[in-house]
Parts: C-alpha cells; sequence; structure tokens
C-alpha cells in the first residue's frame, strides 16, 4: 500500500493520524500536553540548576552531584569544573560517582524510553512517507543515548564532556516539537483547513 498523504490508510491498512476517532485524538492531544509539561519542567529545572550555577553562580562552597561541598567551582551545574581528587581508593563499583551515574542512568533511560516509545508508537500513523517516519522514530533514541554517556564521560573522562549533554538533548527536544507540530495539525488543524 502506498504512503501518499491523501490515501486514508497506512501499510496494512492502518487509518492516518488525522483520520482517528476524536476520543483517540483526545488521548494523544493530552499525552502530548502532559509530556509537554514535563520537558517544560526539565528546561526549568536545567536552567535553575546547570546554567544559572554555570554562568553566573557565586565561588564559594557548594555541593556537587553526590551532596559533598567542595570550595570552589565543582557543581553539578558547573560545567567549567573539575573534578577534585579522592582520599581513599575505593573499588570502581563503589565508588559514590558510579552509584549516581548508574542511578541516573537507571531513571532516565526508563523514564525518556517511555515517553519515545509512546511519541513513535503515535508517529507511526502520521501523513508522513516511511523514511521520515522511521526517522522521526529512532533520533529521540540516539539523543536520550548521547544525553545518557555524556554523564558518565563528564564523571570518568573529563568534567568538559557535560557539553554532549546539549546536541544530545536538543535532538530529543527538537524532535518531539517536531512530533508535536506534526501530530496536532494532522489531528485537528487539517480538520480545520479541510471544512474551510
Amino acid at each position: 500500500m502506498t504512503t501518499d498523504p491523501q490515501t486514508e490508510t497506512l501499510e496494512m491498512g492502518l487509518p492516518r493520524l488525522r483520520n482517528w476517532p476524536l476520543p483517540w485524538k483526545a488521548l494523544v492531544t493530552v499525552i502530548i500536553i502532559i509530556i509537554a509539561i514535563g520537558f517544560a519542567g526539565a528546561v526549568g529545572q536545567i536552567i535553575v540548576h546547570d546554567i544559572i550555577p554555570t554562568f553566573w553562580g557565586e565561588k564559594k562552597l557548594l555541593k556537587n552531584d553526590l551532596g559533598e561541598q567542595h570550595k570552589g567551582k565543582f557543581t553539578r551545574g558547573d560545567i567549567f569544573a573539575t573534578i577534585p581528587p579522592h582520599q581513599k581508593a575505593k573499588p570502581f563499583y563503589k565508588t559514590d560517582e558510579f552509584i549516581f551515574a548508574l542511578k541516573f542512568t537507571h531513571i532516565h533511560i526508563f523514564g525518556m524510553g517511555a515517553i519515545f516509545i509512546i511519541i513513535g508508537v503515535i508517529v507511526l500513523f502520521l501523513d508522513l512517507g516511511v523514511k521520515a517516519r522511521i526517522w522521526l522514530i529512532i533520533l529521540p533514541f540516539i539523543g536520550v543515548i548521547i544525553d545518557l554517556v555524556s554523564v558518565w564521560l563528564k564523571i570518568f573522562i573529563h568534567p568538559a564532556l557535560f557539553w554532549l549533554h546539549i546536541p544530545g538533548g536538543m535532538l530529543f527536544g527538537v524532535i518531539f516539537a517536531v512530533d508535536t507540530v506534526l501530530m496536532l495539525w494532522q489531528m485537528w488543524g487539517y480538520q480545520l483547513v479541510k471544512k474551510n
């Protein structure tokens, strides 16, 4: 079956998003709104916890990711920080840094994964070609992986690798925005234009 936008169904006879029943469209809309509110909260947290301390924070005793206090610039939000040397050598898997990175990865891989699995399923029904839908499904997961890898690289290689959060986060953020616009347009905007 063709994926021409003028056809009523997609591959295997599945209905296009614009042809979904009203309750399904309502469900997709509230899912998008809830996820968008969550992303807005995450952006606010990044601004308050990362950007402001990095560029406008005071140089004093500040807490790092692990809640430890250090003189100078070493906070989660300080991307120019250096990691202070450890006083005692512990096995790698018992260090606070390893435990923090493991917890961070565990929480975010499931949370972000679940978000983009849900969004990806909805993308399957968009009026787009197969390749475009595949890219819109895959790219956010690549962004999430880059974002999570940057945590490990920042802690165990060099703090400057924190900058990888930016392309990773931007990738899944931009794709979410594109998906949101396409979904809302195809569910609601398309109908308004069609009526006029």
